[in-house]
């Protein structure tokens, strides 16, 4: 059996017992008794059903305690303030104590208000306990007392009986009213002593108590032509609670046939959406007399106001129609008592059963009990939401809710218990992905056709650190041209963080580059807010051209997450760097370079080649070579990207066999750099030939006034050692077993008597060959105590070295002054 049937029957036999029990100390030892079992039960109904169960009176004073939440549900009175404790219902009939849990009347409390009719009268609240969250239902039963007594719905009942209506007629009375239940509620009736009529009690399927007057002896007009009697009804308390209502008797003249009715009882179902107007039923009743004894009028019998409202009998034809609107939540079922009345004052009386059907009118209505505003987005599955109810008054499926979501979202719907649901996280949430949820809840019915209710919850998610700043890039390369300014901004990198508020404040930082031998603070620097990169010095090409960089990006979670990419930096190459002309090798400030070309080169011939290198790169370094300056422009071309320089033409006769050229080489930069170098060209077919012509060019002035003087000391010195190697050749010869080593530097060869340099082996020069070297002897004065031969070779070098022969205390030759040195050259090679 159920612990709440158990409950009431205990309760229904405690109370039946205190009933019997007349004295006043007795009934109130039973009371304590009722109320320890009514304790009891509930204690052990409350363990099995995970329910709270209270009994309280009615029109129970304000403030008086019902029960303590905390002790009953099982919770620690010292957690109270944690766990947050309340509760919630449709009306403030209770009021909770959050400091000590107790549960207080918070208002009047009348049962007949609040549950009518109803047998158990059961107010339902919620518990809702915080932290974690869990709910409890608490179920306070309204206890009946005897405070309303019965009563008539008219103060006087007159009846019209004929004198000649046989013992045994039956006259209906109606049915007292009493809002109290059970015991409390109509028990009896009582008749005032008469010899003429009886009262019968009867009660119908419903429980309503009628009581019905019963013809005992049959009346004489004309001895008492009118009676009066008191009609009590009596309700079952202690004390029991009376109302009382007057019948007037009038014995009219012999009316022999009574009104009979076609059914005794008319049952009919009316749809409560029924419109005004509509006929219900219509009762039917015939009398055998004639005239105006047969004449029948129908009128309601002692039925109540509000039922008087909702129908209308026509007194002619016995219609029964609509005059308002009726509701099935208001009343499943109306009893209405018909009499009919012939015309001499016979009535009969029938019931029409009105039983009201339900339609579905009512949407379903949703009360949100308890609700987080907010969650955290790592919150498990399963965590509690909202809980609330749904309540829809129809009866039957048209009163049976489902609850589901309009749109997809990521939770679930669970019912509790009693028509509460818990609204439930289905997964983890991502607050990334979506910060806030509108949630709307559709409760709907099975009624056709159904009907529904939304309910939107507002739900934010709440934001943890759980993702790592991202960078836009997984490396980034960044070009920083050479010889940028110092503290100069070359590149920003830029982190996004999904998260909010100091979980997406990114901080920069750089954590390691592959450079090893300086710091990597005195190259580069960041700032931490921004991302901005910064150069600390500037950048040099030609030193190293490209370095790694790996930059972190770190948030201000806690804990912090972070991500790291990597950048590569290159050094682009700026136009600083001059070529370089590698060959011909510039001489020095004094000396001239030569070459030599055949006389019979022809067009085409391959005089040389420039070679000059860039320390840039790319277009920087891209030479071009151009011929700036020649004694004949039109004799030689140059290759403009190989520097090679070619003969365009043949030598003409009347052309020097000295050229001079002014090779430019150029490089392709937006500003472009260029160097120049010199280079003398002389036109002979051998060395010998080409000799006179390798003189150098003076380059100061101030000793020009003594060429004349150079040149006579010369003649002089010649003649000179004329005499002296004539002297010493026999000498000399005869000392030597081998060929004298002097003037080695210039050997004739043997094929085709040309004088080449002692290296010379497979009789091609080289473009980077000097004609005339240094000489090793390099004496300021001449020193005639030297061997003739030896002294010879000295002059011969010196005239064909870069530093010429030197006199006067080292002031060198003019140009003239050699020209007239080496036209001895052929006479002393002779002598030789």
């Amino acid at each position: 059996m159920d612990c709440l049937q158990i409950l009431d029957s205990g309760k229904a036999a405690l109370k039946m017992r205190v009933m019997e029990i007349k004295h006043t100390e007795r009934t109130r030892e039973i009371k304590r008794q009722v109320l320890f079992l009514c304790i009891f039960l509930s204690f052990f109904c409350r363990v099995r059903s995970e329910q709270v169960r209270y009994s309280v009176l009615e029109e129970t004073e304000k403030g008086s305690v019902v029960g303590n939440l905390p002790k009953d549900l099982g919770l620690d009175a010292r957690e109270l303030s944690k766990r947050k404790i309340s509760i919630s219902s449709e009306k403030p009939y209770f009021t909770l104590n959050e400091q000590n849990g107790n549960l207080y009347v918070n208002e009047r409390i009348d049962r007949e208000e609040i549950c009518g009719k109803s047998p158990s009268c059961v107010l339902k609240l919620e518990a809702v306990v915080h932290n974690p969250m869990n709910i409890f239902h608490i179920h306070v039963f309204i206890d009946d007392i005897n405070d309303n007594a019965p009563h008539f719905q008219e103060e006087n009942i007159i009846l019209k009986v004929s004198e000649s209506s046989p013992p045994g007629a039956q006259f209906s009375l109606g049915n007292a009213e009493d809002d109290d239940i059970g015991i409390n509620s109509l028990q009896t009736y009582q008749l005032s002593s008469t010899p003429y009529f009886k009262l019968d009690f009867k009660e119908n399927e419903h429980g309503d108590k009628y009581a019905d007057l019963i013809l005992q002896k049959q009346l004489d007009r004309e001895k008492e032509h009118t009676l009066h009697l008191v009609l009590t009804a009596l309700d079952g308390g202690k004390p029991a609670k009376t109302g009382t209502t007057n019948i007037l008797v009038t014995v009219i003249d012999t009316n022999d046939n009574m009104p009979i009715f076609t059914q005794t009882v008319y049952k009919v179902n009316l749809k409560e959406n029924a419109p005004k107007g509509t006929s219900v039923l219509q009762v039917k009743a015939s009398d055998l007399d004639e005239g105006s004894n047969a004449d029948i009028v129908y009128s309601f019998n002692k039925i109540p106001e509000k039922v008087r409202q909702k129908f209308n009998l026509n007194p002619r034809d016995g219609i029964i129609t609509l005059k308002e609107m009726i509701d099935y939540e208001e009343s499943q079922i109306y009893m209405l008592t018909v009499q009919a009345t012939d015309g001499g004052g016979l009535v009969s009386y029938c019931k029409a059963e009105i039983v009201i059907l339900d339609v579905n009118d009512n949407p379903p209505e949703v009360v949100l009990t308890s609700v987080s505003s907010t969650v955290l987005e790592d919150s498990m599955p399963g965590t509690v939401i909202a809980l609330f109810k749904v309540h829809d008054p129809d009866s039957g499926e048209n009163g049976e809710v489902t609850c589901q979501f309009r749109d997809l979202v990521p939770f679930q719907i669970v019912s509790s218990s009693d028509n509460y649901f818990k609204l439930l996280t289905d997964s983890y949430l991502d607050r990334e992905r979506a910060s806030e949820y509108n949630i709307t809840i559709t409760a709907t019915d099975k009624g056709i056709p159904p009907l529904s209710t939304y309910k939107t919850i507002s739900l934010q998610i709440s934001d943890i650190n759980d993702n790592p700043p991202a960078f836009e890039k997984f490396s980034y390369t960044a070009y920083v041209p050479e010889n940028n300014p110092s503290g100069s901004s070359i590149f920003s990198v830029k982190a996004s963080d999904p998260d909010e508020d100091h979980n997406a404040q990114i901080t920069y930082s750089i954590l390691k580059s592959n450079i090893e031998d300086v710091p990597l603070s005195s190259y580069l620097s960041i700032n931490s807010e921004t991302g901005t990169i910064y150069a600390q010095r500037s950048f040099d090409y030609e030193q190293f051209r490209e370095f790694q960089i790996q930059v972190q990006a770190q948030d201000g979670g806690s804990p912090s997450l972070n991500s790291s990419t990597t950048m590569r930096v290159c050094i682009l190459d700026m136009n600083d760097n001059t070529p370089q002309i590698l060959y011909p090798s510039q001489g020095t400030e004094s000396s001239s370079l030569f070459e030599m070309v055949p006389r019979s080169a022809e067009s085409g011939y391959l005089v040389t080649k420039v070679v000059a290198v860039d320390a840039d790169s790319g277009h920087n370094a891209w030479l071009s070579f151009h011929l700036l300056q020649a004694t004949e422009p039109s004799l030689f071309t140059i290759g403009s990207h190989t520097g090679e320089i070619k003969t365009a033409r043949a030598l003409l006769e009347r052309e020097a066999v000295k050229q001079r050229l002014v090779i430019m080489v150029k490089d392709n930069g937006q500003s472009p750099l260029s160097a120049t170098v010199t280079l003398n060209l002389v036109f002979a077919e051998n060395f010998q030939e080409a000799l006179p012509e390798m003189d150098t060019q003076p380059s100061d002035s101030d000793y020009q006034s003594d060429l004349q003087f150079y040149l006579v000391l010369a003649l002089a010195l010649v003649s000179f050692l004329f005499l002296v190697t004539v002297t010493l050749t026999i000498m000399i010869k005869l000392r030597q077993s081998k060929n004298p080593t002097f003037l080695q530097c210039f050997i004739p060869d043997a094929k085709t008597g040309a004088i080449f340099p002692p290296n010379y082996e497979d009789g091609t020069l080289p473009y980077s060959y000097q004609v005339c070297l240094s000489s090793e002897s390099r004496r300021n004065e001449l020193t005639f105590l030297q061997p003739t031969v030896q002294v010879a070779e000295n002059i011969l070098n010196s005239l064909n070295s870069d530093n010429p022969l030197m006199f006067n205390g080292g002031k060198k030759l003019d140009g003239e002054a050699n020209e007239g040195m080496v036209s001895l050259l052929p006479f002393l090679y002779n002598l030789i």
